[in-house]
């Protein structure tokens, strides 16, 4: 144990050396270990714990719950939003191409060191996603992409806020509260119930939302490979990789979810139109369903004729 302790302390007196003395004693910043414990807790609970405490229970009913949550999920991420914008982004202060990171104590450069950790403190409360699945026993609804991207972002925004908490860093999370602005909404009606689901036909555009914001992601990041810029190269990567890992995810949960419903929605059509052509209709062949349609000929033609004795037998015409 007292190995695993002088390791610990040896990680954290390395990483200390680089920090950003600004963010060094905000909460949860002089080590990386409460956060990566959370994160385990986080990934146990949802997992384990949780499933196993509904095991016999019913599902909790929690619609008043999730109206609320998601609304303030919307107007957080607004509010950080508009806090990474005019922090640079939205004021032309910041070059899209190359923006180092201000250590100054400027307005600007704080209100960016500010906005950065509570964009990291976000990710604690984006758990909640997944807990309340857990208590609606919708345990189909935690996937890996779900558990993994949910579970590994503190981690990785820690080190942002850590080392970077500015400058090129903030685009990640400027493009990523603009999309859950909208994610957050989308499930705030959703939780409205039928009479508002219906309108809304644009959920698979959310996870196309996503792809793309990795994707601009990844371009803002590994543009700095080819160019001269006083920024950390290892945050290039760090931030690239991050966007290409969660590109391909996404992609394979678009594919798993969208692609293969739309194939089999094919196919349920392809075998409609086939019984509607007559090969197969309800379990009849086409001989039998021609037998029938002659019977109903001879039946409505005595009908028409008012002779009750012949419509009777008519039911034996072959």
């Amino acid at each position: 144990m007292a190995l695993v302790l002088k390791y610990v302390d040896d990680i954290n007196k390395f990483l200390n050396k680089y920090e950003d003395s600004r963010t060094a004693n905000w909460p949860l910043m002089s080590s990386p270990f409460y956060t990566l414990g959370i994160c385990l807790i986080y990934v146990f609970v949802v997992k384990v714990a949780g499933p196993k405490f509904m095991e016999n229970r019913k599902p909790f009913q929690l619609k008043n719950v999730l109206i609320v949550y998601n609304l303030f999920q919307v107007i957080f991420s607004a509010w950080m939003f508009y806090q990474i914008g005019i922090s640079g982004w939205l004021t032309g202060k910041y070059n899209w191409r190359c923006q180092p990171v201000d250590y100054t104590n400027s307005a600007d450069s704080l209100r960016a060191a500010h906005a950065s950790w509570w964009y990291y403190i976000s990710k604690f409360t984006e758990f909640m996603d997944t807990i309340f699945f857990v208590l609606r026993k919708k345990n189909d609804h935690i996937s890996t992409l779900h558990v993994i991207h949910h579970g590994v972002m503190p981690m990785s925004v820690w080190f942002g806020v850590k080392f970077t908490p500015g400058g090129h860093s903030t685009f990640f999370g400027f493009l990523n509260t603009f999309v859950h602005i909208v994610m957050y909404a989308y499930y705030m009606l959703s939780a409205f119930g039928p009479s508002i689901q219906k309108y809304l036909w644009w959920k698979k555009y959310l996870t196309t939302l996503q792809m793309i914001q990795f994707v601009g992601i990844m371009v803002h990041a590994f543009q700095l490979l080819f160019i001269d810029c006083n920024y950390p190269r290892a945050f290039v990567w760090w931030i690239g990789m991050h966007a290409v890992m969660f590109f391909f995810l996404f992609k394979e949960f678009y594919n798993q979810s969208y692609n293969r419903k739309q194939r089999a929605k094919a196919k349920v059509e392809s075998l409609a139109a086939t019984s509607t052509n007559g090969h197969i209709q309800n379990g009849y062949t086409k001989e039998a369903s021609k037998k029938q349609q002659q019977q109903k000929t001879a039946q409505d033609y005595y009908q028409m004729n008012g002779n009750s004795d012949l419509h009777h037998r008519s039911t034996k015409v072959h």
